[in-house]
């Protein structure tokens, strides 16, 4: 199976943040769909507020599953908001939506309002102190509120697990070697947040794990995809990789050479997301 792309590259960089993160909200738009179709909602939301927003995935996914609510989406890169901003009037879903600059390891939050849901996708790692943001949340919602946390449960692979022919099982060490790298940066990447919602004063109301397994074969977004992916990898794992694993990757990599993964007949998307749902808890009067 042969794929046509536009450009054959050996390049290793170049490829945006923002590109990874539109091509998630594509690549997984019918199962982002399902999580928010999910969601243990006493009432239609009036007011979100999306932490960690990035691009909009999870943003325009909700202003969908939820036509009469405002949403307010905070993130730290301009970068991000630029093109949340684009799409947003692409799509004219830019008068429902307030777009917040902020960095919410800052002690000192913005005024967010008093939402009914928040929303974290993928953005609660990246918190200095997840624990103190998980309580400010708290805070922040009005009584009986949802707060959705979502997590990677699995990241994405794309090779059986004998593969490539010349280096069987090259993708799980690219994974272990990547992630030697980022444990000690994201330190909860991948956690379990049902614990310490709970310790943050939630009342857990829900939990579910997603799984994906999508058929890359003929389908130009998730080559797209898994080039992105495989990149990023490469960039935090280059250095611990011997190089036999290395030179293989790069053969995946090289999307005009006849190892490339766009080539491959059996590279399929499987990861894993994990949803919590936590409310805050009504407290009745003394």
């Amino acid at each position: 199976m042969t794929h046509t792309h536009p450009h054959s590259t050996h390049d290793h960089g170049g490829h945006s943040q923002e590109e990874i993160l539109d091509l998630d909200a594509d690549v997984l738009a019918e199962h982002l769909a399902a999580i928010t179709g999910w969601l243990p909602l006493t009432t239609e939301p009036r007011h979100i507020v999306d932490v960690g927003c990035g691009t909009g995935a999870g943003t325009f996914a909700l202003l969908d599953r939820f036509p009469e609510a405002r949403l307010t989406a905070v993130d730290t890169s301009p970068e991000h908001l630029r093109r949340l901003r684009e799409k947003a009037c692409a799509r004219k879903v830019d008068d429902r939506l307030n777009i917040v600059r902020a960095d919410l390891d800052d002690p000192d939050w913005p005024e967010l309002g008093t939402p009914d849901l928040v929303w974290a996708s993928a953005s609660m790692h990246h918190m200095a102190d997840p624990a103190r943001v998980l309580r400010r949340v708290h805070d922040l919602l009005a009584p009986g509120g949802l707060f959705a946390v979502v997590e990677l449960a699995r990241f994405p692979r794309f090779l059986p697990a004998d593969a490539p022919e010349e280096r069987p099982g090259l993708e799980e060490r690219c994974h272990a070697a990547a992630e030697h790298v980022h444990s000690g940066r994201l330190p909860h990447r991948g956690a379990d947040w049902g614990p310490m919602l709970t310790d943050a004063g939630f009342a857990l109301d829900g939990e579910r794990t997603v799984t994906v397994h999508l058929d890359g074969s003929g389908d130009e977004a998730i080559g797209r995809y898994a080039l992105s992916a495989l990149r990023r990898i490469r960039g935090a794992a280059a250095q611990a990789l011997p190089a036999d694993d290395l030179a293989a990757l790069d053969g995946l990599l090289d999307t005009g050479g006849p190892h490339s993964i766009l080539r491959r007949d059996d590279f399929a998307l499987r990861t894993e997301r994990t949803v919590w749902a936590a409310r805050r808890v009504l407290r009745s009067a003394p």
